[in-house]
C-alpha cells in the first residue's frame, strides 16, 4: 500500500508540474525587474509578453514594453520597429533608442554587461519594441506556413498585435500614438499608418489616439533610393567627377541599370572605387557581422570557440559589439527572465536573414501623401554619412509628393553645435539630417537624435 501511495503521489506530482509549465508557457506578460548582466534593479518599468496575431499557425509576436522615464501617463507611446526585414526589436532597444547599452568588452558572470543608457527615447516617451515579423527575435510561429510572411502579412499582424495590446493595456489609450521605424520599416511604417487611420476613420474599436509616424533612414521606393547612391558617393567624394560624368551620360539615372558597354564598364570602376566602404556609415571601417552567412551568428559560433578575430581592425568595428547581444539573449538565464517560451527559439540572432519573406511593396510613397493629408504629422530623419539609404534620395521622393516648403533648409542645433540640417513641408512634414550619423542614426548620434525627437514630439520646432 504505501508503495501504491508513493506512486500515486508521485503521479499527481509530476501532473503538477507540467500544468504549472504548461501554464508558464501562455503566460502573455513579464514583469522584469533585474537582468542578467546588469547590476542592481532596473531603473525603469519593463515588461515583455507575447501577443498572438494568427490563431490559426500560431504566431506571437514579442516585444518588450518599457514606459517613460518622465510621465508615463501622460507621454506619448511609440510603437518601434526594426528593419532588416528579420531584425530584433532589441537592437532598435540596446543599440538604437532604447534605455539599455551593453559596456564594450566588460562582463558579468559571463555574460556582457548591461548598463543604462543616458540617451533614451523612453527619457520622452513610452516605448513598445516590437519582434516583428514573425522570426524576428523571440517571436515565433507553431506552424512551418506561420513563418511565411510579407509586408502586408506583416502589416496586418502588426494592426491586430497593437488592437490586442491596447485592449490589455487600456489606461495607455489616450496617450498619443506614434508609429516609429528605420531602414526596411520605410516600407512598413506609413502604410501602418494609413491603415490605423482608416480604422479611426471607420470608429474601430479600441479607438487609438494616433497623431502620426516617425521614420528614420528610410526605405521608401526602391527606385529612388537606389538611384541615389552614384550621386552620393560622388557628393561626399567616393567617385571622381569624371567617373560621375560617364555615369551620367552613359546610365539611366531612373534605375541605375547597366544600358550599354560604356554603362556596364562605368559601373565596375565605381564598384571598384566603393568596394572597400562601409555603406551604412561611409567613414568607419569595412567589416561583416556575419562573414557572409545570411542565416545565422557566424561570428557568434568563433566567439564559442574562441576563433573572434580581434585585430586592430575588428575591434574598431561596430559588428563585434553586436554579438554580444547575441551571446546575451541565447543564455538560459536572460530567457527566463525575460519571459522567453522555452523551446520556441533555438538560437537567436540579431538579424535574422534567412525568413521565408517576400517584399510586396516595392513603394510607400503614396501612403506617405494618403496620411499627411489626413493631417497626421510625420519626423523623416537621415544620417548624413548613410550609403545604404542617401538621404538625397529622401529628399527627392519628399520633393517629389509636391507639398510647399513652410521652413526652408536651415541648421538645427544641440548644445550650441549644429547637429544636422532640417526643412519644414507643408502638411506637417518634417525632415532632417543628423550630422555625422549612418544608416540608424540614433546608435551613432544618440544625444542629437533624443534632442531632435523630443523636440518634434513636443511640437517645437527643431
Amino acid at each position: 500500500m504505501a508503495s501504491s501511495h508513493g506512486l500515486a503521489l508521485g503521479l499527481s506530482f509530476l501532473l503538477l508540474v507540467v500544468i504549472v509549465q504548461s501554464e508558464k508557457q501562455q503566460q502573455n506578460t513579464t514583469v522584469v525587474s533585474h537582468l542578467p548582466g546588469y547590476h542592481g534593479p532596473l531603473p525603469f518599468s519593463l515588461q515583455t509578453g507575447y501577443v498572438e496575431v494568427d490563431k490559426g499557425n500560431g504566431v506571437r509576436l514579442f516585444y518588450y514594453f518599457i514606459q517613460s522615464e518622465r510621465s508615463p501617463a501622460e507621454d506619448p507611446v511609440l510603437l518601434w520597429l526594426t528593419g532588416g526585414p528579420g531584425c530584433s526589436a532589441f537592437s532598435g532597444l540596446v543599440y538604437e533608442i532604447g534605455p539599455l547599452s551593453f559596456q564594450s568588452h566588460s562582463y558579468v558572470d559571463g555574460l556582457p554587461e548591461l548598463v543604462h543608457r543616458p540617451d533614451s527615447w523612453t527619457k520622452v516617451a513610452n516605448i513598445i519594441f516590437l519582434d516583428s515579423p514573425v522570426g524576428a527575435g523571440f517571436s515565433y510561429a507553431a506552424t512551418d506556413d506561420g513563418y511565411k510572411s510579407s509586408d502586408t502579412i506583416t502589416i496586418n499582424q502588426i494592426a491586430i498585435f497593437l488592437t490586442k495590446w491596447y485592449e490589455e493595456h487600456s489606461e495607455f489609450l489616450l496617450n498619443p500614438l506614434y508609429i516609429a521605424g528605420d531602414s526596411y520599416s520605410g516600407l512598413i511604417v506609413p502604410p501602418l499608418t494609413f491603415r490605423i487611420a482608416r480604422g479611426i476613420k471607420t470608429d474601430d474599436r479600441p479607438l487609438l489616439n494616433l497623431k502620426g509616424y516617425i521614420i528614420g533612414n528610410p526605405l521608401t521606393d526602391v527606385k529612388i533610393d537606389m538611384a541615389a547612391k552614384v550621386p552620393y558617393a560622388h557628393m561626399m567624394g567616393l567617385i571622381s567627377d569624371e567617373q560621375y560624368e560617364i555615369y551620367r551620360e552613359s546610365c539611366s539615372s531612373v534605375t541605375g541599370m547597366p544600358q550599354n558597354m560604356r554603362c556596364t564598364n562605368c559601373l565596375d570602376a565605381i564598384d571598384k572605387c566603393l568596394k572597400g566602404i562601409n555603406t551604412h556609415h561611409i567613414l568607419e571601417p569595412e567589416c561583416s557581422e556575419y562573414d557572409g552567412n545570411s542565416s545565422g551568428d557566424r561570428m557568434l559560433l568563433d566567439y564559442n570557440s574562441g576563433q573572434l578575430p580581434l585585430s586592430d581592425i575588428s575591434s574598431e568595428c561596430r559588428d563585434t559589439g553586436y554579438t554580444m547581444s547575441s551571446i546575451w539573449a541565447n543564455d538560459r538565464a536572460v530567457r527566463e527572465a525575460l519571459g522567453v517560451h522555452t523551446e520556441t527559439v533555438p538560437l537567436w540572432v540579431r538579424c535574422n536573414h534567412g525568413m521565408p519573406y517576400t517584399t510586396d511593396i516595392w513603394s510607400s510613397l503614396e501612403y506617405h501623401r494618403s496620411v499627411t493629408s489626413r493631417g497626421y504629422r510625420s519626423l523623416i530623419y537621415s544620417g548624413d554619412h548613410d550609403m545604404t539609404v542617401p538621404f538625397i534620395g529622401t529628399q527627392a521622393w519628399i520633393r517629389s509628393l509636391g507639398f510647399a516648403v513652410v521652413d526652408e533648409w536651415r541648421p538645427w542645433y544641440v548644445t550650441g553645435q549644429v547637429a544636422g540640417f532640417a526643412t519644414v513641408y507643408y502638411n506637417n512634414i518634417t525632415f532632417a539630417t543628423v550630422k555625422g550619423a549612418g544608416h540608424t542614426a540614433p546608435e551613432y548620434k544618440p544625444k542629437q537624435c533624443l534632442a531632435m525627437v523630443s523636440s518634434w514630439l513636443s511640437n517645437s520646432p527643431l
